[in-house]
């Protein structure tokens, strides 16, 4: 292969990479907890977009139970947003393991 054409299809990786990263920002993935009590929105850059809370969830009595339906909506947002992220950055790599990118990114 030469390296001019080589070189080309590296910087077309990389604009491609930088375009689905941004798009990432507009897409958003749901959780849910508590058989739909507590509903978690991510981004595909990880972020929290939105939590939302029934409020007959809400216990005074029980705060604890609570917390812990946010928790596991939460991580379970994060983790879907990552996997979406991860499918998205494969589509553009390959699959390939880009050195010097997040671990797991690819």
């Amino acid at each position: 292969m030469n390296m001019q054409k080589m070189m080309k299809q590296v910087q077309k990786m990389q604009t491609d990479m930088a375009k689905t990263q941004d798009e990432l920002k507009n897409r958003t993935v749901e959780a849910t907890a508590g058989g739909g009590a507590i509903t978690v929105v991510a981004n595909g850059n990880q972020e929290i977009a939105e939590i939302k809370i029934k409020p007959d969830v809400v216990d005074p009595e029980d705060v604890e139970m609570l917390e812990d339906l946010v928790l596991t909506a939460v991580n379970e947002a994060l983790r879907k947003a990552q996997e979406m992220a991860n499918q998205e950055m494969q589509k553009v790599t390959g699959g390939l393991n880009i050195p010097g990118m997040p671990p797991g990114l690819f």
